[in-house]
């Protein structure tokens, strides 16, 4: 029975695990800035990654990847970490992770387009009624005044929003140029080559804007560092390496469907560690985004 939904399982997993990593990245931004948080949480990621896949296939680096698995996969990382997930984790510090993870959810209508336009998979009506609920419900809790921010602050930045929506886009043109280098190919070596091209970007984003202090700094703040660690165990090596599992078990509807509960996972611990204020009707936003996306798929 288990094994039937191997990737409906690990979709659900991934839900799980993310929400603990938005959680731990927006206690970690707000210590120690985005920026040092993208990049740490990537060399721990791949320091992860190296031990599994030492472990389960005899090699810690992904040396039997083919040319098509480096350039499609390195691309997905340079796409899903570095623009992606740099507008992701900048939005955390401006309206936190229960709002920029709703945002989050145009990730999977998006992702079905970009498979639409690149790999000539279809889309529904019910796919375009899916986006327009989900557009409504983010929309509903964006526009509502109060919650969303820290401490319920009653205007949510619309610089933060965007970030948000940067990091949705990002991450929908990662997944499917993910699917589209990893074939056959171990989806734990393929996150580590998706990782590798991350710390690649962000080391040339910090050398350029000379931020290296403030990274090196972030390895003295103990509760940031202890933060960031969390994130990286459950976001880049557990998070993104299961929900490849998903994507190659099941559709890529139904992976992304489930993987799209974040928003409502994160809404007690968000009220309960952050004190977000996030009252009935954006509540009632965050369903509507997920119910979007599940009439997306259908």
């Amino acid at each position: 029975m288990i094994q039937s939904h191997v990737g409906e399982l690990s979709a659900l997993l991934v839900a799980v695990f993310w929400t603990v990593t938005a959680l731990s990245f927006e206690s970690a931004a707000k210590r120690v800035g985005s920026l040092p948080v993208n990049l740490i949480r990537l060399v721990l990621g791949l320091a992860f990654l190296c031990l599994l896949n030492g472990a389960l296939r005899g090699t810690p680096l992904p040396t039997d990847a083919s040319r098509h698995n480096w350039l499609w996969l390195v691309l997905s990382g340079m796409i899903g970490f570095v623009f992606g997930d740099l507008f992701l984790v900048k939005s955390f510090t401006l309206v936190g992770s229960w709002l920029a993870t709703l945002v989050m959810t145009l990730a999977p209508p998006l992702a079905a387009v970009f498979g639409w336009l690149i790999l000539g998979e279809r889309i529904s009506l019910l796919g375009v009624a899916g986006m327009a609920l989900t557009l409504g419900g983010i929309a509903l809790a964006v526009l509502h005044r109060g919650g969303g921010g820290e401490g319920g602050r009653a205007h949510k930045p619309l610089r933060g929003i965007l970030y948000a929506f940067a990091g949705a886009l990002g991450q929908a043109l990662g997944i499917v140029f993910s699917k589209l280098g990893m074939q056959d190919y171990s989806p734990f070596a393929a996150t580590q080559i998706r990782v590798i091209a991350g710390i690649a970007g962000f080391s040339l984003i910090v050398t350029m804007l000379g931020r290296w202090g403030p990274v090196l700094l972030a390895f003295r703040d103990r509760k940031g560092f202890l933060a960031i660690l969390t994130g990286s165990f459950f976001g880049p090596f557990l998070g993104v390496s299961f929900s490849l599992v998903a994507i190659r078990h099941t559709s890529t509807g139904i992976a992304s469907t489930l993987m799209a509960l974040v928003p409502i996972l994160i809404i007690p611990p968000s009220i309960l560690l952050f004190r977000h204020r996030i009252t009935l009707q954006e509540i009632l936003g965050s369903v509507l985004g997920v119910a979007g996306v599940c009439l997306f798929f259908l």
